[in-house]
């Protein structure tokens, strides 16, 4: 079995690539970057280069692929990606059976034209990922051993990216997940300062919490590369935080038989990087 990962090098997309291995499936990597792609995807996985939002330029990376891991959105700061809709006829005309969609923010006119486009489809969408603390923190606990963040009692219910990625392989390589909708949640909800305390007990050294004002927020996402966007939505959600963001589901204990990872297990995997 063939299947197309959008997204491989991603946050999520990896841990999807490498999975998909384990289980013995055919990887197919599509990237508009074939040699960057190359140093940072394991041994086994086929590289195929196109443009999400160029649908004319994935002819080739479609070809005997039966389902696909889609993104819609990347991520990464400034990142262009804005997935092309007319995508998913075009995977439908090559043959793709089935299509599990990492959903960013909101359901867009990818998600809709899946809906109707007579392949068996199901949507993965998670709140704030674990991995967002190391783009966020890292940095500054290295270097200086603290934290400046903006509202450090804003909730959120982060969710493992592993566990992400596990609740798409299965839907991707099982039957029975066509049609639905997964959001996706850690085990709790912790605010910014209960996290950042979290990831101190992890590296055994005390994390000071610098509450920054909206201004010096805005500064230090610019300086992050984030464009204005970007940064007034990042304003917009500390603010008001929408209550799917902060409300604990259990979905991934029933998809895969087992309890969401909890951010002090993240925390504890990814320690060396906050040393």
């Amino acid at each position: 079995m063939t299947i197309l990962v959008t997204g491989a090098t991603g946050t999520v997309g990896q841990h999807v690539t490498e999975l998909l291995l384990k289980q013995g499936a055919s990887v197919r990597a599509l990237t508009r970057n074939a040699e960057r792609a190359r140093k940072k995807l394991p041994d086994g996985v086929q590289i195929a280069e196109g443009d999400l939002m160029k649908p004319g330029t994935l002819k080739d990376a479609l070809q005997g692929v039966e389902a696909i891991f889609l993104i819609t959105s990347s991520d990464e700061p400034n990142a262009d990606l804005n997935t092309d809709p007319e995508m998913v006829e075009l995977a439908k005309e090559a043959g793709v059976k089935r299509v599990v969609v990492l959903v960013g923010y909101e359901e867009g006119p990818v998600e809709a034209a899946l809906r109707t486009s007579g392949m068996q489809w199901t949507l993965v969408k998670p709140a704030e990922f674990m991995a967002n603390a190391l783009v966020d923190w890292r940095d500054t606990i290295r270097s200086e051993g603290v934290v400046r963040e903006f509202y450090g009692d804003a909730l959120s219910a982060r969710v493992h990216e592993g566990d992400i990625a596990e609740v798409a392989v299965l839907a991707l390589l099982e039957d029975g997940h066509h049609g639905r909708s997964y959001p996706l949640t850690g085990p709790e909800a912790l605010t910014r300062k209960e996290a950042v305390r979290t990831i101190a007990a992890a590296i055994g050294k005390e994390i000071p919490f610098v509450e920054l004002r909206e201004e010096e927020a805005r500064q230090q996402w610019r300086q992050q590369g984030y464009d204005e966007e970007s940064v007034e939505f990042f304003v917009q959600i500390a603010k008001n935080p929408p209550e799917a963001g902060y409300t604990v589901l259990s979905t991934v204990q029933e998809v895969l038989g087992r309890p969401a990872r909890t951010f002090a297990d993240w925390a504890a995997e990814h320690k060396r990087e906050f040393l």
